[in-house]
């Protein structure tokens, strides 16, 4: 038993003093390697400055804009129809051929068409005869033959009964007679009276029989289908020999320029959006080209669903470049606001979404959060967090906490000296310490009595 424990207690004390020498050499490592121990010190916040260049916030013009997705669309497009059926004798466009008002697009056969005319056109000519009409100049009632047999038969029946009255009224002719020639009177008056309402049907149908005279002349006129507004052919479906029914599409026109620009503006901006104003955008087949447009329509109600509004942009657009149903994205330019406060963006900081800047003063920095709004060229307008008289760190701020000291970076043209004279000297005694770490002793030593 007492060899056991002597065995133990002499392994315990080689033990400790193994580790005694250990942690004696890697004392001494650390006091021969000073430059890298000042290095250690400056990041965690100790004496060493840090190089830095600086940075005074700027007072600048930001243009606000409200960014926006949408896509073009032509604002005339018409899909235009036969109105009436026929067989295609032959197309006279092409896709992509630019049309103007009222020019020929599809011929149909026009037999039929010409046949039916020349049959209402008969028909017409007819009734006008009946009705005493000369060169389309219609006659009184009064001198139509029809009218004036049935008044010429009226009057001399009322004379036969003005002579068989007084005969009557003399002795010299019987009852009979004066009844004959009363009831002949009103013969002649009904068929005065249905002479007239024949001509007033007669005129009735010839109102119907003009009408079909010029619906078989539009008929053949149609025949011809010519381009109802000016633009460029986006698709051509009828074919020559082709049989078509009336209303059948034969070409459909898009307008070219302009162009609209409809996109959906989220509600917020509801107050911020007007008309006129100047909207910038990109399309993918120009990504190095910006376009530019001008909002004229806003719609008033806010879609529940989305909640967004309707805004239509009219873009010129007379080189053809942009295309119906190209997809946009852009911005809206709202207003310009002068002496915003800015700084440059190498001065921010961003972890987690919060952003931050390194304020210097008499050499040390502060970390301060800021809230940052606008992006306007290298400059990031700050809403709040800043007064507006700082000077701020510009470089190296991975190596900055708040309480670091600093020092300017000679090398940056522009830079701006921080803190006292003394902060040379600490910066020379860092670039010794750093000497220090390869094994300068005497640098070493400044590196060290720098960074405590």
């Amino acid at each position: 038993m007492v060899h056991r424990f002597s065995f133990n207690y002499v392994g315990i004390v080689a033990l400790l003093t193994v580790s005694l020498a250990a942690c004696s050499q890697q004392g001494a490592s650390n006091k021969n390697g000073g430059g890298r121990g000042s290095r250690g010190q400056r990041a965690g916040g100790g004496g060493q400055a840090v190089d830095v260049r600086t940075a005074t916030i700027q007072r600048i013009s930001i243009q606000r804009s409200v960014e926006l997705s949408g896509t073009l669309v032509s604002p005339d497009q018409a899909r235009v129809s036969s109105e009436v059926a026929g067989i295609v004798r032959d197309v006279l466009v092409e896709i992509g051929q630019e049309v103007k008002v009222g020019q020929e697009l599809v011929r149909l056969d026009t037999t039929e068409l010409n046949l039916a005319l020349q049959r209402a056109e008969s028909a017409l000519r007819q009734t006008e005869a009946q009705l005493g009409i000369a060169e389309g100049s219609p006659s009184p009632d009064d001198q139509i033959s029809a009218i004036r047999t049935a008044a010429a038969n009226r009057d001399d029946a009322r004379s036969q009964l003005a002579r068989a009255q007084e005969l009557f009224n003399k002795g010299l002719s019987s009852k009979a007679d004066l009844d004959t020639a009363q009831t002949r009177v009103k013969v002649t008056e009904a068929a005065y009276q249905s002479a007239i309402e024949n001509v007033q049907s007669l005129k009735a149908s010839l109102q119907d029989r003009r009408a079909a005279h010029e619906l078989a002349k539009k008929k053949l006129n149609d025949a011809v289908i010519r381009a109802p507004i000016a633009g460029a052919i986006a698709e051509r479906s009828a074919q020559r020999g082709e049989y078509i029914r009336e209303n059948t599409p034969v070409a459909t026109i898009v307008r070219m320029n302009p162009l609209k620009l409809r996109t959906g503006v989220q509600e917020k901006y509801a107050n911020m959006i007007h008309q006129n104003q100047i909207v910038d955008f990109q399309v993918e087949p120009y990504p190095n080209q910006m376009f530019h447009g001008k909002i004229a329509y806003i719609s008033p109600a806010v879609d529940q669903g989305t909640r967004t509004f309707t805004a239509e942009i009219l873009v010129d657009n007379p080189q053809y470049k942009l295309k119906p149903g190209f997809f946009t994205k852009g911005e809206i330019l709202v207003q310009r606001d002068e002496n915003v406060l800015a700084v440059p963006e190498e001065t921010v900081s961003n972890l987690a979404g919060v952003s931050s800047v390194y304020v210097i003063n008499n050499g040390v920095v502060k970390q301060t959060t800021i809230r940052t709004g606008e992006r306007e060229g290298k400059f990031i307008e700050v809403v709040e967090g800043l007064k507006g008289d700082e000077i701020l760190a510009a470089s190296n701020l991975n190596e900055l906490v708040s309480g670091s000291k600093v020092g300017s970076g000679g090398d940056e043209e522009g830079s701006t000296a921080v803190g006292d004279n003394g902060s040379g000297g600490e910066r020379r005694g860092g670039k010794g310490g750093g000497k220090g770490g390869k094994g300068g002793r005497r640098s070493g030593g400044e590196g060290k009595g720098d960074a405590q």
